[in-house]
């Protein structure tokens, strides 16, 4: 694994100041979409990275946060699929990297959640009644989630040709 230098997310040859105003830019724009703010920042300083890869410290030097703010981000970005943690080589420090398909692993991931709330749902219109003001509303949103988990799965297939094409990998 390549080590940046931190500091060094902007890469040789880059602007220090326009990359962390990307990563400030693109990290509220996230938040503006529902992610906490930290993970947001974490997330975008990662993506604007060369290698897709940097350790707390360097995440902690970059963003200029504590190691604990940087630890409670990568636990959120893990747990949506966001980020992986790497073991160095011979070190027992982590690295933290975004997926090359970052978005097709958090896309996929919520798969899982809505057949969670489909089954809920269907739980719900069983014991509500599917007769009754609110068994018809709960039957709507049902329809309305496997509608949505039908265009995510024939979207991702579209994504992987696409990807193919365009990237040359799969």
């Amino acid at each position: 694994m390549t080590k940046e230098p931190a500091g060094a997310a902007a890469g040789p040859g880059r602007d220090p100041e326009a990359v962390s105003k990307f990563v400030e830019g693109f990290a509220a724009q996230l938040v503006e979409a529902g992610m906490q703010r930290m993970p947001a920042r974490v997330f975008a300083a990662l993506l604007a990275s060369d290698s897709g890869s940097l350790t707390s410290a360097e995440l902690g030097e970059n963003l200029r946060v504590s190691p604990a703010a940087v630890s409670g981000a990568v636990r959120y970005l893990s747990q949506q699929h966001m980020v992986a943690r790497e073991r160095e080589p011979g070190s027992r420090r982590e690295r933290y990297r975004v997926h090359s398909n970052q978005w097709y692993e958090a896309l996929t991931s919520r798969e899982a959640v809505l057949k969670r709330w489909e089954d809920a749902l269907r739980e719900g219109v069983a014991s509500l009644g599917e007769d009754t003001p609110a068994g018809r509303r709960m039957a709507e949103t049902l329809a309305f989630f496997e509608f949505v988990d039908g265009e995510i799965a024939a979207m991702m297939e579209r994504w992987r040709e696409h990807r193919q094409e365009r990237f040359g990998r799969g």
